[in-house]
């Protein structure tokens, strides 16, 4: 969120007597400088403020990770992406994650596939988007016809990044409802919004409220008959950004990616399934013909030309190092082994919730290991109410209303990660019992009240 101006104070830790004799103000510069062991001290002790990552089951990104890993990120702080001359090894195995993911995702090597590597499924969603809008331009502009209106369609459940995508580059948002019994697209819906002025068809692989997939191939199937019978050329996205890490190991069979011919692009992130601590995610395209030469940029920067297609320009290229460690070490059977591991995990905690006979399950944890849960309708408390009482335990365990069209429905859900176990699982599904009992013998005086904002996390 957006940081505003703040009145000045000190802070004034009790061992700052052994080695400063002043307060040390939070909010502008200090005057001189202070010990490092003191900052480290001072800013350690203030963080332990922060929650538990490792009890946070709101957060798609991962919490944990090897130490092999860590001390190879560790060891790469200081290279610069952008700087691919200085650095081409750590170009080379940026290089070597796109034709990972690229195969993975089952690109056709004679469609030439490309990627490039983001700060997150955020940013790839960005350039996915761009790529979409300049192609559908230079069609219209082809066939003579105006480019001033255009539109991207898409679900209700897709993340705020699209949004922005859809506010900061003039692209008119054509959302699909959420229903209170159905949390993905049908492709009936998606057929009734699209026109001549739609850059493409958004669909998702794990969408952030349910962790449910829409049904990527029957939308496929259709849009591909809708475009042969308008002589349209609308292309789908799929947000993998939650899914694509587990999709190809858990239901490889599932057709979602490039097998599907109108698939031109996918994003996923690095940061969520893919296993590596926050700042990284991937856009790819099923072939150089869907990514616009003209938003490819040849820099000549530090010694050599670079074609870049990033909205940020420098940054760390240790995240880059810590996918590929995953890749490499992991491979194929070890990706499948975890996720396998994750989704059991879901399902039994899932499958004990339904059983405790308070709940009703949106989502299961089947498709990926993410599901979502209400209360019933006689209940004498909210999910707000749960919340905030497995907070004191420690769990951060989100509670939310579903977006527009669906409102009235508030849930609660839980992203299961690496570093969460089987033990902890139990250990939580106690906590839940207990906040439960507890909240029906004391249930609150007025039921907890949402201001009924849309939820959006990472």
């Amino acid at each position: 969120m957006v940081k505003r101006f703040t009145e000045d104070s000190n802070l004034t830790p009790a061992y700052g007597s052994r080695t400063m004799d002043h307060t040390i103000p939070k909010y502008r510069l200090p005057d001189n400088e202070m010990p490092a062991q003191t900052a480290y001290q001072l800013i350690h002790d203030e963080l332990m403020l922060d929650g538990n990552a490792r009890l946070n089951l709101a957060t798609f990104v991962t919490t944990w990770m090897e130490p092999e890993a860590e001390k190879l990120m560790a060891e790469t702080f200081d290279k610069n992406m952008i700087d691919k001359d200085e650095y081409p090894q750590t170009a080379e195995i940026e290089t070597r994650c796109v034709n990972m993911l690229a195969r993975l995702f089952n690109a056709h090597p004679d469609e030439h596939p490309v990627g490039v590597s983001a700060i997150g499924s955020s940013e790839a969603v960005m350039l996915a988007g761009m790529a979409l809008k300049w192609n559908w331009r230079k069609r219209r502009e082809k066939a003579g016809a105006s480019a001033a209106t255009p539109n991207l369609v898409m679900g209700r459940s897709v993340q705020v990044v699209w949004e922005k995508f859809c506010r900061y580059w003039e692209v008119e948002p054509r959302y699909i409802p959420m229903h209170e019994d159905r949390y993905t697209l049908k492709s009936e819906e998606v057929l009734a919004l699209v026109d001549e002025n739609t850059i493409g068809v958004v669909t998702v692989l794990g969408t952030t409220f349910t962790g449910e997939f829409d049904p990527i191939a029957e939308i496929h199937d259709a849009l591909v008959v809708h475009n042969q019978k308008t002589g349209l050329q609308v292309p789908i996205h799929v947000d993998a950004a939650s899914g694509g890490f587990v999709a190809p190991f858990l239901q490889p069979d599932l057709l979602w990616d490039f097998r599907l011919p109108n698939v031109v692009s996918i994003n996923t992130s690095g940061h969520k399934y893919g296993l590596v601590y926050p700042g990284v995610g991937w856009a790819l395209w099923r072939g150089e013909a869907h990514l616009p030469e003209e938003l490819v940029f040849h820099v000549n920067y530090l010694g050599g030309d670079m074609p870049t297609f990033t909205l940020n320009f420098s940054r760390p290229g240790n995240q880059i190092v810590g996918q590929y460690y995953n890749l490499l070490r992991l491979g194929r059977a070890g990706y499948t082994r975890i996720m396998r591991n994750l989704r059991d995990t879901a399902l039994w905690l899932s499958g004990s919730i339904a059983r405790m006979g308070p709940f009703v399950l949106l989502s299961d944890g089947s498709s990926i290991p993410v599901f979502a849960m209400r209360l019933k309708d006689s209940s004498r408390f909210t999910v707000f109410d749960l919340s905030r009482q497995l907070r004191m335990r420690g769990w951060q365990v989100p509670a939310y209303t579903l977006p527009e069209d669906a409102t009235k429905l508030a849930v609660l859900r839980m992203v299961i990660r690496e570093g969460f176990s089987r033990d902890m699982a139990d250990l939580l599904l106690k906590d839940l019992k207990q906040a439960v009992t507890d909240l029906e013998q004391t249930p609150p005086t007025q039921k907890s009240q949402d201001d009924g904002r849309r939820f959006h996390h990472n």
